[in-house]
């Protein structure tokens, strides 16, 4: 018999009432069990979870958590469980990235041509307006006629360099598009207001000191890069530098470019503008590096300087006699090797010719040129305009010279003046200026005896490589 609770009475219905709190204080107990061991699986489950997506992340394998086969079979075939677990780890490590997918080139009636800005020696370059966006670009048609071997080279190697040399001074290439016919290709690319050719034309005075160190910077900061992709542009001049509102400055036309090795390869002789060209390439030399880039720096350099080309050749011949006019004639000192060259053989030095310096330094320009130059700045122009081209500075000498870090210092983007755009107007004003050398020309045989007699060459109007001279 069991004993019987002090606090019961005789009464059935109490015990009744008992019997019922007794039950419903069980059944808490039991649910509160239950969502304790349900809070600990849950608890468990996440940890398993976080340590198999770990594994997932560091390529590692750990042990499956249960049995997927029941087989013991190697060659069965897997499960369902084990096909879901082989995706699910694909999914885990597999990175997507939303790409461009290949499809044809958008047609030129995309763009509404607004005017015409210039014609080069491989496009025609004109203003025009995206239909779809409203933005203004600049359009630039490759000449592809004149080509007998179908798409020219000087267009592909402007379209891969371009893709290439993504870099804040160096003109954007947004897409190519196509016209009606195969010979219809168009480069589209970010529209600036201005060439600095056109701008120094068109100023009264010349570039304050502090913007030519803006503009130079710039400038060699685009082609620092170049050489650094392995990129020589052999086309730098002023009408090739292409300038916003903002100061900003940006590489153009890259029709001339292409990439080179080390050493490197056998090249042709006929590539720069005559003004801009440097002396071994006039004597004939196939093979070259960057150094022809930096000549051309150099003359752009002179050029903010005097708001004037520097050395303005009627023909070859004339051009190296104004060269030597200014740096002085070529010595086994300060040009070794200089009479390998195939046209240097025919040179033939007055009988009073200075004596080669035993200094061993570089030879000043004459100051009389550049009066309001600093020491510093005659010193960065005579090496650019180096006749060895071994002693000229790179590109990344260049930007450390200390002509850049004296005062006055460089001045700011947001500083620089505005300029009303010529490129907006029906057409640029043309200028007297030669153009870049044609793919394809011979080198003409060039006699330089009469450099520094005026005889043959000098003053004869004769058809240069890459222009013919117009008189009057």
């Amino acid at each position: 018999m069991s004993a019987k609770s002090r606090w019961a009475d005789d009464d059935p219905e109490t015990e009744a009432i008992v019997a019922q709190q007794k039950r419903e204080k069980e059944e808490k107990r039991r649910a509160k069990a239950e969502k304790q061991r349900q809070l600990e699986e849950k608890e468990k489950k996440k940890k398993n979870n976080d340590e198999n997506t770990q594994a997932a992340i560091n390529g590692e394998s750990g042990p499956p958590k249960k049995r997927l086969r029941l087989s013991n079979d190697p060659d069965a075939p897997p499960t369902t469980a084990e096909v879901d677990q082989q995706d699910r780890k694909k999914q885990s490590s597999l990175l997507r990235f939303p790409v461009r997918e290949w499809g044809p080139c958008r047609h030129v009636d995309n763009f509404e041509r607004l005017n015409h800005i210039e014609e080069g020696s491989y496009g025609w370059v004109s203003r025009a307006k995206d239909i779809n966006t409203g933005e203004v670009v600049a359009l630039k048609k490759l000449k592809i006629e004149n080509s007998p071997d179908g798409f020219p080279v000087t267009g592909l190697r402007e379209i891969q360099t371009l893709l290439e040399a993504r870099h804040s001074n160096v003109v954007y290439l947004r897409e190519v598009v196509m016209g009606n016919k195969m010979d219809d290709v168009f480069l589209v690319m970010d529209f600036l207001e201005h060439d600095l050719k056109t701008l120094l034309d068109e100023m009264r005075e010349p570039f304050l000191p502090s913007e030519i160190k803006t503009l130079l910077l710039q400038v060699v900061g685009g082609l620092e890069f170049l050489h650094a992709q392995w990129i020589m542009h052999r086309d730098l001049k002023t009408s090739n530098l292409l300038m916003n509102n903002r100061g900003e400055i940006k590489i153009a036309d890259f029709g001339m470019a292409r990439y080179y090795g080390d050493p490197p390869p056998k090249l042709t002789q006929l590539v720069v503008t005559l003004w801009y060209r440097s002396p071994e390439l006039l004597l004939g030399a196939d093979k070259y590096g960057t150094e022809v880039d930096m000549w051309s720096i150099g003359c752009i350099f002179g050029e903010l300087l005097t708001k004037e080309p520097l050395l303005q050749g009627k023909n070859e011949v004339d051009q190296v006699s104004q060269i030597f006019a200014l740096t002085g004639p070529p010595n086994s000192q300060s040009w070794p090797g200089f009479r390998s060259l195939p046209n240097a053989k025919s040179l033939r030095f007055p009988p009073s010719a200075p004596a080669p310096s035993s200094s061993g330094s570089l030879p000043l320009l004459p100051r009389s040129r550049f009066p309001y130059l600093t020491n510093a700045g005659l010193g960065l122009l005579s090496s650019l305009l180096a006749l060895n081209p071994a002693a000229r500075p790179s590109a990344q000498q260049c930007l450390a010279h200390p002509y850049f870090r004296e005062d006055p210092r460089p001045k700011p983007r947001e500083m620089f003046p505005t300029f009303p755009s010529k490129a907006g107007m029906e057409k640029r004003r043309r200028h007297h200026t030669p153009e870049a050398p044609r793919r394809g020309q011979e080198a003409p045989e060039l006699d330089f005896a009469g450099v520094f007699g005026g005889a043959p060459g000098g003053d004869t109007g004769e058809v240069g490589a890459g222009f013919t001279l117009r008189l009057g």
